[in-house]
């Protein structure tokens, strides 16, 4: 054994030892043990659904109709169903099934225009808590990429519009893939990381390449007091379209959530070589959003939990990017609205109605491109 060796098992033993009198002396303080309830070993499957249904009027920039006629468009839209069918074969295994509805819009499909049924989830998860900490699994198949979701589960507004990061393009709230999660002891947060196609839930991968995407969120100050709302969440994502050729995002998340408002602010890089021989793409872009609520009915001494309780919400929301660095240019997009939630019986179920006005400009473009206006009635069913 060379010294350089036998130096660093010294060094390894020393640490070994260090961490065992600091566990020996965590364990031996007087305090009160965890209690965990009972792990529930009963088979069982749950059916929900979600619907999302909206309309809208376009009010900018109006279209010619089949008379030649320049009119602003309006339609009534089933813009999204999801059939959710999940459960569990036992305290270990757990699984999820969720077929999606969408239009189809590929201009080549002898489908065009009709209401198509995909899978947008499906995956097996391990609880793997009889050899690890509480909290922890492990997921394949078809499941939920690590940021979409958790940004949305603070924007409850998915069903007027995708979050920045996924309405822009940059990433899939869904792929084939392998993640492993686990949580923070004493509520300060969580990491998630896992291996995926990195083509989305809408593609089959084409290649060799595969897609690391990382999430940590790290909850400060997770005590009693208005400071526990408040998350700080990073996000890494590091693939390649083919071997040699860049595809990344960085994606930086502030947080808040009290029973009077839910906010965030993002911010966004991202860099596309789409061969070896294109130049690569830098952009970047951010969103801020903040939905305030007045909760109806409820006196102020009430728990934290009578946001499911009715409410009449406000949405604000801004977004920017300048989707090429090197040539320009600027999209904004301006949402504002008023949203009812009704009072629920259950905090599974999920309804509300909102009526929103959107406006996406682009500023400085190589190409003039018009702004657009919307207003919408939207609607939400889910349970």
């Amino acid at each position: 054994m060379t010294p350089l060796m036998r130096r660093g098992l010294e060094i390894a033993t020393m640490c070994l030892a260090s961490l065992a009198m600091v566990v020996r002396t965590a364990t031996a303080q007087v305090g009160p043990a965890n209690v965990y309830p009972p792990l529930d070993d009963t088979p069982n499957i749950r059916v929900g659904t979600v619907l999302f249904v909206d309309f809208t009027r376009t009010v900018a920039p109006p279209i010619p109709d089949a008379d030649g006629n320049r009119v602003s468009p309006s339609a009534i839209n089933v813009t999204r169903t999801y059939l959710n069918v999940t459960g569990q074969a036992n305290h270990l295994f757990a699984f999820r099934v969720t077929p999606d509805v969408v239009r189809e819009t590929g201009p080549g499909s002898s489908l065009a225009g009709s209401e198509t049924f995909r899978l947008k989830y499906g995956y097996l998860q391990v609880n793997l808590d009889d050899w690890l900490w509480r909290n922890t699994n492990a997921r394949v198949g078809m499941i939920q990429t690590p940021y979409v979701d958790f940004e949305e589960s603070v924007y409850r507004y998915r069903f007027q519009g995708q979050i920045f990061a996924e309405r822009e393009g940059f990433l899939p709230s869904s792929d084939f893939g392998a993640s492993l999660r686990t949580l923070f002891p004493g509520g300060y947060g969580e990491v998630v990381g896992g291996l995926y196609n990195g083509e989305g839930y809408t593609r089959a991968d084409p290649n060799d390449q595969k897609a690391l995407q990382i999430r940590g969120t790290l909850r400060p100050l997770p005590g009693p007091g208005l400071a526990r709302g408040l998350r700080v969440t990073f996000f890494y994502d590091d693939d390649h379209y083919v071997r040699g050729a860049e595809r990344a995002r960085t994606i930086s998340l502030v947080t808040y959530e009290h029973r009077f408002l839910n906010a965030g602010w993002v911010h966004l890089d991202a860099r596309d070589q789409r061969t070896r021989g294109d130049r690569t793409v830098a952009s970047s872009g951010h969103s801020f959003w903040i939905t305030p609520r007045i909760l109806l009915g409820i006196p102020p001494t009430a728990p934290p939990t009578a946001v499911t309780r009715a409410s009449v919400e406000g949405l604000l929301r801004y977004d920017r990017l300048e989707p090429d660095h090197a040539t320009g240019g600027v999209k904004e997009r301006f949402v504002a609205g008023v949203a009812y939630w009704p009072r629920l019986l259950t905090a599974t179920v999920s309804t509300a109605f909102l009526m929103d006005y959107e406006r996406v400009s682009y500023h400085a473009f190589p190409a003039v491109q018009p702004t657009e206006r919307r207003i919408a009635i939207h609607m939400l069913v889910g349970f």
